[in-house]
């Protein structure tokens, strides 16, 4: 965003406070992925640059009193049935500019709903919200998002009732009114990974590439499949809207299949096209052996399995129990591999206990592989079943 830019009143953040500076604000089975294609992101220089930063909250929450219509596939734990669990919410955030030479990435990190949203909103019980924001084309649609979204869901006369339905309209609403700011780039672009968490019930919305991991007793579980123009299904939807993808980009531009903003590449308000702003959407209910949740931009992906972040997480949570000390390692371990994008990655543990360890069954022959290790054994050979 330009400097000195101001919103719009109607557009301001529920209390205005989102943002200061380029700081944040505090305020089971694998899902399917396809194998894809890594390609580099295209955009245009953005208009300021923003360094590395960095948070950590903590908020605790009371069990859900009811399920949540939100209408999407739900996740079950084992432990699900276990009423007594309690989330304890505490979040850590690092981001890096890395090799490149702007920053286009903005995430936030909310442990505490009601007290960021005030005692007089309509809340149905204690929640939290974190999201990851990877931009390209500049950072006006990252920025603009970050500060709107939450209020575009809370705000939507489906919440709390259809949970799912106002996440999806957000969304969309959001992008419109994007669209509308005359004061900001319209052709800037951002995908957008929110986690919207109410009580034990945790739905996540993705728009484009980047991840939501699940730690579950040192066990990668994705919760967000990535938007890559080359992915069957995204690809598919294009083709069928009239797109084309060309050695991985949509027609030849977008290395991301979903995205906000980007309405240089968009028809009509309204109208359906290859570049969609609709996220997918999963919800679970946590339970005693999710441990901890991973959120990334692609820039920690394009280096790193899922399970290799949860080995690396799970590991330095067992250490020190901080997961901005956490989020600053897997950082740290992604430039160390050579990334080229800027680094995001957002950490929410959901106890305040570190990760116990891990048991392996004794078996009567010697075994000199560690738990972590059986993950990332069994990671390789489901990708070459």
């Amino acid at each position: 965003m330009a400097a000195g830019t101001d919103y719009p009143p109607s557009l301001s953040m529920l209390d205005g406070s989102y943002r200061k500076g380029n700081v944040t604000v505090v305020k089971d089975e694998k899902s399917e992925t396809f194998e894809i294609m890594k390609q580099p992101n295209v955009g245009k220089p953005p208009r300021h640059i923003s360094g590395i930063r960095h948070c950590v909250s903590s908020a605790q929450l009371a069990p859900a009193t009811e399920e949540l219509d939100v209408g999407v596939v739900s996740s079950k734990s084992p432990s699900d049935g276990n009423s007594t669990f309690v989330p304890v919410f505490r979040s850590g955030s690092c981001s890096e500019i890395g090799s490149k030479p702007y920053m286009e990435d903005e995430h936030i990190c909310i442990d505490n709903l009601l007290d960021h949203l005030g005692s007089t909103t309509n809340f149905p019980s204690p929640g939290a919200f974190y999201g990851v924001f990877d931009g390209h084309g500049g950072t006006d649609a990252a920025l603009f998002i970050r500060e709107n979204i939450l209020r575009f869901m809370v705000e939507d006369n489906h919440f709390p009732f259809c949970v799912e339905k106002a996440i999806k309209n957000a969304f969309l609403n959001a992008d419109h009114a994007f669209a509308d700011e005359a004061s900001l780039d319209s052709s800037s672009g951002t995908t957008a990974l929110t986690v919207l968490i109410l009580g034990r019930t945790m739905v996540i919305a993705n728009a484009g590439d980047c991840r939501a991991v699940l730690g579950k007793r040192g066990r990668a579980v994705e919760l967000s499949k990535d938007h890559k123009p080359n992915c069957i299904s995204e690809k598919l939807r294009i083709e069928k809207l009239g797109g084309a993808v060309y050695d991985g980009y949509l027609n030849g531009q977008l290395s991301v299949a979903r995205a906000l903003g980007d309405w240089h590449m968009k028809g009509p308000k309204g109208s359906s096209c290859p570049l969609s702003a609709e996220p997918e959407l999963e919800e679970m209910i946590l339970g005693e052996e999710d441990e901890f949740l991973i959120l990334g931009c692609d820039g920690l992906w394009d280096v790193m399995s899922s399970q290799c972040a949860v080995t690396i997480a799970r590991k330095e949570l067992m250490l020190h129990n901080d997961p901005e000390r956490c989020s600053r390692e897997l950082v740290r371990e992604a430039l160390k591999r050579d990334t080229y994008d800027n680094l995001t990655v957002v950490i929410v543990c959901f106890s305040p206990d570190p990760p116990p360890r891990l048991e392996i069954p004794k078996f009567k022959f010697s075994r000199s592989i560690s738990a972590e290790g059986l993950n990332l054994l069994q990671e390789a050979l489901d990708s070459n079943a």
